[in-house]
């Protein structure tokens, strides 16, 4: 086991749930304080997952995560689904071969015209289970219009990086409706009245409103990751959406969870909807998850003893806040790493190119806030570490979903005391 200490300025009130048939969100929820610009404290919530990874057994890195595994038989590959063939070819290309399990089961209703609840974790193909049978809509018929809504701008931009990859040559456009970025490139692209509209809640309402977006001629709409758009507060931007979407339209619903909230949007969004769930478990099965304690020492001085080590080959670290983020980045450069930061004070430009050379391994390590947690696929992730503890037990299971995806290994350490 490795060690780590976090030093409080103030103290923390303790309360402890457990794990299993009990409360599965396990570990501790550490309040401490912080001075606020108002004035006064406020708290920072933590979650300590060690009761969790516990609970697995995962006591060395060398041990396999002891959970349940829930086998998922597919039954089609995708030359079985009635896609045209310059889909397929594109599908190919991409290097696809078997479909993912959500894929299997939700490409078909999709194509059939069919309402779509897709519960399903992170990093189990939900982009190309709805793109795909999409794209084939609008290949058929170019009168067809398709709205994407997704939480975050990172998000929005890998669904268009992935639509790209299923429409070449294809001759379908799409325009990209995300905050950070040239709002007049956007209304522009959105002249050309594309087939696709793929954006962030906040950034579509600026263009509904400034009247460049008309929702009235979109026959096929998606909310993908609803949780987490309600988690950050897109809630009424979302209900003004869909209430100026046709009645008669297809909706395909995505989502980690289904709760209270997700609910009041859900009951207005489908109509008699094919609900397929894939989810066996809120964390993967392809993931190790260990504890690191350091006992006092620097944990920065932990972390490079750590990153210099072969096994840790492409590393995905958190923090909790932009300037932690990159400090981190700066003293990790200073010490020769291939490392970059992305954070809520760089430019859209700026994340997105960050990301893309940790993708195409341009980078060996990237540190992040909470913005790179939910909904990102980054092959290849071989170790996530939360140098900061994260704020819930959602927050820590969308941290450590960036790596062991694609039926590939991964290890997620986390710090603490």
């Amino acid at each position: 086991m490795y060690g780590n200490k976090f030093n409080n300025r103030s103290g923390r009130s303790r309360n402890s749930s457990r794990f299993g048939g009990r409360d599965f969100r396990g570990g501790r929820n550490q309040g401490g304080s912080r001075f606020s610009r108002g004035g006064g404290y406020r708290t920072i919530k933590t979650f300590d997952p060690s009761a969790i990874i516990n609970d697995l057994g995962s006591a060395s890195l060398n041990d396999e995560v002891k959970a349940p595994v829930q086998e998922q038989i597919i039954t089609n590959t995708f030359n079985d689904f009635q896609i045209s063939d310059a889909i397929k070819r594109n599908i190919a290309a991409k290097g696809y071969k078997t479909p993912t399990p959500i894929q299997d089961q939700a490409i078909e209703p999709i194509l059939n015209g069919r309402d779509l609840i897709g519960i399903a974790n992170t990093g189990t193909g939900k982009t190309a289970a709805f793109l795909i049978p999409l794209i084939d809509k609008v290949f058929k018929n170019r009168r067809e219009k398709v709205l994407i809504v997704a939480p975050t701008r990172e998000l929005a931009a890998q669904i268009r990086d992935e639509f790209f990859i299923f429409t070449k040559g294809l001759g379908i456009y799409s325009a990209l409706c995300i905050g950070g970025t040239n709002m007049n490139r956007q209304r522009s692209d959105l002249r050309r009245n594309p087939n696709f509209v793929i954006g962030t809640p906040g950034r579509l309402e600026d263009h509904i409103r400034s009247k460049f977006l008309n929702l009235s001629d979109f026959g096929s709409v998606v909310l993908d990751e609803a949780d987490h758009m309600v988690d950050i507060g897109f809630i009424q931007n979302v209900k003004f959406i869909i209430s100026l979407l046709l009645k008669n339209r297809q909706s395909l619903f995505f989502s980690a969870t289904i709760n209270g909230k997700v609910r009041e949007i859900l009951k207005d969004f489908v109509n008699n909807p094919v609900t397929v769930s894939v989810k066996s478990g809120d964390t993967a099965q392809s993931v190790k998850q260990e504890i690191l304690k350091v006992n006092g020492a620097s944990k920065i001085e932990e972390l490079h003893k750590l990153l210099v080590k072969e096994e840790f080959d492409k590393v995905l670290i958190f923090g909790r806040t932009k300037h932690g983020v990159q400090k981190i980045a700066e003293d990790l450069v200073k010490r020769g790493f291939r490392a970059d930061a992305i954070h809520g004070n760089k430019r859209q430009n700026q994340r997105l190119k960050t990301l893309d050379n940790f993708k195409r391994n341009n980078i060996q390590i990237l540190i992040a806030t909470d913005v790179a947690s939910r909904g990102l696929d980054i092959p290849n992730v071989s170790h996530v570490i939360n140098y900061d503890l994260p704020e819930s037990y959602e927050a820590y299971i969308h941290r450590i979903g960036r790596t062991g995806r694609a039926d590939k290994k991964g290890v997620a350490l986390t710090f603490i005391e």
